[in-house]
């Protein structure tokens, strides 16, 4: 069945892949923490074939988990690729490594953590869970989303203006202090 003239047939692409949605949440509370995500956020920008959109401003918020330390500071870049989503994690690991990132405690303080929150509209592939399984419980990632994405929706979970009725925004303070700049391109 046909929508239009100009629809596209993916087994028809070759070598091609389809754009996808890509959403990613950084956040930091070690060292610089804003002068880490405007990092980031500008190697995120380096990364071939994957294209910026936008970039939230950054939220304070405060740590998940147990494990005393300092607040975070947060943001969301919705970006678009053609780039597989395992590839788009080793990518985001990558830039966490560089900046020092250990994993020894769960909810632990963070040089940068960036989260796969989803690509496109897929759904767990080997090795990485999509859309982020707590992503919808998180006003970390759906406060700054919402800023830039009104209309976005998280696979099985819905729009992210409806889920941000149902977390707990307090302790999830704009800083209108941060400026990250954004190399869109658009």
């Amino acid at each position: 069945m046909s929508n239009g003239p100009f629809d596209i047939d993916v087994d028809t692409l070759g070598n091609l892949r389809p754009i996808s949605k890509v959403v990613l949440s950084l956040g930091s509370n070690l060292g610089d923490s804003a002068a880490i995500l405007q990092e980031a956020v500008d190697f995120l920008a380096e990364t071939p074939d994957l294209m910026l959109v936008d970039v939230s401003p950054v939220y304070q918020t405060k740590p998940v988990g147990s494990v005393e330390q300092e607040d975070f500071l947060n943001l969301v870049v919705v970006a678009e690729s053609t780039l597989e989503p395992l590839t788009i994690l080793d990518r985001a690991q990558a830039i966490e490594d560089n900046f020092g990132r250990t994993r020894e405690v769960r909810y632990g303080p963070r040089t940068l953590d960036i989260d796969v929150i989803m690509v496109g509209k897929r759904i767990s592939e080997d090795n990485i869970e999509l859309p982020h399984p707590r992503a919808h419980e998180r006003a970390f990632v759906l406060v700054p989303w919402l800023d830039i994405d009104p209309n976005g929706e998280i696979a099985g979970h819905g729009p992210i203006a409806d889920l941000v009725d149902d977390v707990d925004i307090q302790g999830v303070v704009r800083r209108e202090d941060i400026v990250i700049n954004a190399n869109t391109g658009f």
